[in-house]
This record gives C-alpha cells, structure tokens and sequence, in this order.
C-alpha cells in the first residue's frame, strides 16, 4: 500500500521562487519513491505568475508586484496574502477509483475542481464550473453576475503532478487588477470575505482536508 499523502503548512509568506525549488525536489522525491505525495499549503506576499498559456498585454502593470514565469497551465494570476495556495505533488501513475483513472489530466483537473466545490460547501458557498473557463466560480442568480472564487493551474512531470489551487479567502481583490486574471475580463473576483463570510485560513485549511478524501480517497 502506498504511503498516505501527507499534509504540510508553511508558516508566513513563502517566496515564491523557494516555493517552486521545494515543489521540485519533492516531485523528484515522490518519483524516486523516497518521499510520500504533499499537499503543501502556503501563503505568498503579492506577485503575479503567468502560466504558458499567458499574454504579455494581460499584464496591465508590470511594475506593481513581482512577476514570474510558472511553467505551470494557465494564464496569469495573482498569489498573496489572505489566499490559500496549495500545492498538490501526486504520483498520477497510482490507481485511485474510477474517477480519477492513471495517467489522466484531465479527470485530475476535475478533481480538483471538484474538491474546491466540497470545500465551499462546508461554508455554504455554491462552487461551481464553466465550460472553456478554468476555476471555480461563484454565481449570483439575481443580478446574473457571477466571479471567480479559486483559480487552477497544474503542471505534470514523468506524471507527477506540482502546482494546484489557489482560493480566495481574504485577499486584497483590488490586486487584481494589476492583470486579466486567466485572461478572461469579462467577469470580476471574489473571496470568502466579499461574500460576506469571515473565514480564517485555518478554517480554509479544514474545509480542504476535510473535503480531500472524498474526493482523492
């Protein structure tokens, strides 16, 4: 049986470039089966990211925060305080039930949309997907509107997997405007706290883990 995935939390803000050395040792750990799979969850002081798939021009103010180069999926966006970002370094060759088949990016994107929607329904928040449209959305019926709650960006090396999620609980939402975040302009952000919900990271923190084995098993 394969070692139980643990769980890790950085203390304070994290740089982001330590963030990905760590990120890169330990899926070269999970490949050589010295170390087990992590959720790592962190928090950054304010950067941007662009992903591989980002536009220069979405980059509104290059000089507002630092800037970097993800190599992950995905566009640019926003990391920094009052987000919770969790890195999920997973063996996708494993065998984990039907839904989450090995060796399938996409059915492990889905998961961890997935697992997003179940951690916000523990706050009594409707997750939910759009099609084309990467994340988790937040929908409100009666004015049509709708925002972005938690953003997803993977990367997948010799099928492990780095990278991961990023949900909005109280981040400063006017940081987004330094870019198109995902590149789409048409719909704002949200957070936890804009929805009128004062959550604290750890009770982020508990709704994640909670809701990660039904999800991931």
């Amino acid at each position: 049986m394969a070692p139980a995935v643990e769980w890790l939390r950085a203390d304070g803000l994290t740089p982001y470039p330590e963030a990905v050395k760590t990120m890169r040792a330990r899926v070269d750990a999970i490949r050589a089966a010295t170390a087990p799979e992590l959720v790592w969850l962190v928090e950054h002081p304010p950067l941007y990211t662009a992903g591989t798939s980002a536009a220069a021009g979405d980059l509104r103010t290059p000089d507002r925060f630092p800037t970097f180069a993800a190599g992950r999926g995905g566009q640019w966006t926003y990391h920094g305080p009052g987000q919770r970002t969790a890195y999920v370094m997973l063996d996708l060759t494993r065998e984990r039930g039907r839904h989450l088949p090995p060796r399938d990016l996409r059915a492990y994107v889905t998961r961890l949309e997935e697992w997003l929607i179940r951690a916000l329904a523990r706050f009594g928040v409707r997750g939910e997907r759009r099609a084309g449209r990467i994340g988790i959305w937040v929908a409100d019926r009666r004015t049509g509107t709708e925002a972005k709650i938690a953003a997803i960006g993977v990367r997948i090396t010799h099928w492990v997997s780095w990278h991961g999620i990023a949900l909005n609980v109280a981040p400063e939402l006017d940081h987004y405007a330094g870019i198109v975040p995902c590149g789409i302009s048409a719909h704002g952000v949200t957070s936890l706290a804009a929805l009128g919900i004062p959550a604290s990271m750890e009770a982020a923190d508990a709704a994640l883990r909670a809701a990660w084995p039904e999800v991931f098993g």
